[in-house]
């Protein structure tokens, strides 16, 4: 992958979009990544919190960095019980060393300049600590979705998500990955899927012809899509690809 940081910062002034439509993660997604026990958990390109409040509700004590001031502050405004919020990237993280159990990245590692951050990831790890990155992933077997979202490319997260599961995606400093996927499925409306589609940084980064076209394509397959006729609602299913991974 090409790093995209104008790619990776686009995310900041679609802050309370990007909260109020984005997925949340699985319980026994999150729970299998960082154990039972409470934990000092890092969360690395934490967004608006949307993982960081997950792993808070287990228990797990957080701490978030996020490289983009508006959604680091909707994450410390909607993120009771976490430890700290710090401004900052993966590839300069600003933690001292081993300070983590566990350092979790939602739908965030691939936006990672990875051969600068893995290092800085391994320096905050602890001895024991697993690197823990969590994507989901719209579940395109099923026709609708693959037909909507056909029609604005895939992410960039997609196709990390399935690149993780190469050897040597994670670089000399760590061993091979154990995953798991874990399926689960939210219910929107067409208007819901519409600002999911708005909430994407190939629509943010776009111009507004681009928009224009993204936003009639999609409402014209949730409008005459055979699937969903005489639906209001309809379930948008997913698959969790969930990573755990230790220092070699």
């Amino acid at each position: 992958m090409t790093f995209d940081a104008n790619a990776a910062r686009s995310f900041g002034p679609a802050a309370d979009l990007y909260d109020s439509i984005r997925p949340t993660y699985p319980a026994e997604a999150l729970a299998w990544l960082a154990g039972a026990a409470p934990k000092d958990i890092v969360d690395v390109g934490a967004g608006t919190g949307l993982l960081t409040r997950g792993l808070i509700a287990l228990g797990h004590n957080v701490t978030a960095v996020e490289p983009d001031q508006q959604m680091l502050a909707k994450l410390t405004a909607a993120s009771p019980g976490l430890i700290a919020g710090h401004e900052g990237p993966a590839e300069a993280l600003p933690l001292p060393d081993a300070s983590a159990d566990v350092i979790t990245a939602g739908q965030a590692f691939h936006w990672f300049d990875r051969p600068k951050a893995l290092p800085e990831l391994r320096r905050v790890l602890r001895t024991g600590g697993v690197l823990a990155p969590i994507w989901n992933i719209r579940d395109t077997q099923t026709p609708w979705v693959a037909a909507v979202w056909a029609a604005i490319d895939s992410s960039q997260g997609e196709r990390d998500a399935y690149a993780a599961l190469e050897p040597g995606y994670f670089g000399d400093g760590f061993a091979e990955p154990e995953h798991r996927v874990f399926s689960h499925q939210r219910l929107l409306d067409r208007p819901g899927v519409l600002r999911l589609v708005q909430s994407r940084s190939y629509y943010l980064t776009a111009d507004d012809a681009l928009r224009e076209r993204i936003t009639r394509d999609v409402l014209d397959i949730l409008d005459h899509h055979p699937d969903l006729e005489g639906k209001d609602t309809f379930a948008l299913p997913y698959k969790t690809y969930a990573f755990r991974v230790r220092p070699a």
